[in-house]
């Protein structure tokens, strides 16, 4: 899978998220009335959280507003802690998940909930690896005796690893090493970032590694990593509580207990220095440019104040950034990014990096771009951002929000739920999101602006084209 660019709310599918009711704009500006007051937040989803004793997380949902349900299953481990000589091996495992399993031949999972009209995928991110369906409702307990017989004992054969090894090798090749910008800056640049090999590997993976993968390393990784204790279940939807309750004890129940894997140190040292890198992309036409820092802990006050920073410099046509950089230079079409490129603000558990990036024309010199972001990001680090600025960071973050409570698919809220538990142990958390956002003061912004935006804190990676433009005269 291609992992282009997320804004602050989106998951391995991005449209699966972006759908649904929004919630009402803030009014602002002395010629208008006075905003109605906002409650602390609009979101309440009821939530049954409880641990199986095999170590299992299991987050209920209940939600009738439409006849189906989303099952998610995420096990702890992603690209950050995959073998050292073996980078790409999460992502494989991935591919071999759909290969088979104790009571189900190869390939029919898939056949199994497409026949029952349902949509599935499966992702691999920073620190989880994920499967989800959406189905009918009445389909529920298929769908969790099929997850649990996944996670029973998966069909690790040498024809299957053969098999994958390939498509994924594929994949890379049609995603990444065949494609302009495929890995610009999602791979290109937490390499060039980060000093900790976990944060720092090619994620997508060595295509040497990718071969050199055995028979034994499968088979070990999967009794590693895809345990009940590794893993949260989410269920939501239109289902009756109990009765799910009753099918997950009966199906996942029985798996045993295995011992979890001891956790790598993946944190970064402070970076004390600018970091920058040019490179020639073959297939290029045009030249691009990425900037990252590093981001405040995930879930503090600060990670808070960054993302309404990211809301009010990077997100969307009316940051000022995007005003900046293309409505006003005209350097670009359009300037990407945000905390987290794999996913959003909250689902990962590490370091992280807020990237910002642009292909732009060639006329324009790096160190032009580079200036005309530094004003915009120093304007914020000596004054707090205004009320209005505020107010529509605010104001975007609820109707996201709303976005992914009220999405029919609910993908994104099965996605926040599982995040939440994995790596919190705590899925109410998503009902407190948005009071966490409003109790960040104006002045909390500067603060975490002049702290973490600092040009020494900074990397900057310099795509230059290796292909003249179509039309271009030589």
């Amino acid at each position: 899978m291609k992992y282009p660019g997320r804004r602050l709310w989106s998951g391995p599918i991005a449209i699966l998220i972006l759908t649904g009711c929004v919630g009402q704009p803030l009014t602002t500006g002395a010629d208008k009335p006075e905003a109605a007051p906002v409650p602390a937040s609009g979101i309440n989803i009821p939530i049954e959280y409880y641990h199986l004793g095999n170590g299992l997380k299991v987050v209920l949902a209940q939600d009738a507003s439409a006849p189906t349900v989303t099952v998610g299953v995420y096990y702890r481990i992603g690209f950050r802690i995959e073998p050292r000589d073996r980078t790409g091996f999460a992502h494989l495992f991935e591919h071999l998940m759909f290969q088979g399993s104790t009571n189900l031949g190869k390939m029919e999972f898939v056949r199994l909930v497409e026949s029952n009209g349902g949509r599935f995928n499966g992702s691999t991110r920073f620190d989880y690896t994920n499967y989800f369906e959406i189905v009918p409702a009445h389909t529920l307990e298929t769908i969790l005796w099929a997850e649990a017989d996944r996670m029973k004992g998966l069909a690790i054969t040498q024809e299957n690893l053969v098999n994958q090894q390939g498509v994924v090798k594929n994949e890379v090749h049609d995603n990444v090493l065949n494609q302009p910008y495929g890995g610009f800056p999602w791979i290109s640049m937490p390499q060039l970032a980060n000093e900790n090999w976990y944060n720092a590997h090619n994620f997508y993976g060595d295509l040497a590694h990718i071969d050199a993968a055995t028979l034994e390393d499968a088979r070990a990784f999967f009794g590693t990593y895809y345990t009940p204790g590794n893993a949260v279940l989410v269920v939501a939807g239109d289902f009756e509580p109990a009765q799910a309750r009753t099918w997950i004890g009966k199906y996942f129940g029985p798996l045993p207990a295995r011992a979890q894997a001891p956790q790598p140190d993946i944190s970064e040292p402070p970076q004390l220095r600018e970091k920058r890198k040019s490179y020639v992309e073959p297939l290029a036409p045009r030249p691009g440019l990425a900037v990252a820092w590093h981001v405040p802990q995930r879930g503090t006050p600060e990670h808070y104040a960054f993302g309404l920073l990211d809301e009010i410099l990077l997100q969307g046509e009316d940051s000022a950034l995007w005003q900046k950089l293309v409505q006003e230079r005209g350097y670009s079409s359009g300037v990407g990014g945000g905390i987290n490129l794999l996913g959003n603000m909250f689902n990962y558990d590490g370091p992280m990096l807020w990237t910002l990036y642009l292909v732009h024309d060639s006329s324009v010199a790096p160190e032009a771009i580079l200036a005309d972001i530094d004003a915009e990001i120093a304007r914020l680090q000596n004054a707090p951002p205004t009320q209005a600025e505020l107010d529509r960071a605010l104001t975007k973050i609820r109707a996201e929000l709303y976005d992914l409570a009220g999405s029919s698919n609910r993908f994104g809220l099965v996605d926040f739920l599982a995040a939440f538990s994995l790596f919190d142990d705590d899925p109410t958390r998503i009902n407190r999101i948005e009071s966490e956002f409003r109790a960040v003061k104006p002045e909390m912004i500067s603060e975490v602006a002049r702290k973490y935006l600092q040009d020494n804190q900074r990397s900057v990676l310099i795509l230059e084209p290796g292909r003249t433009p179509a039309g271009a005269q030589p």
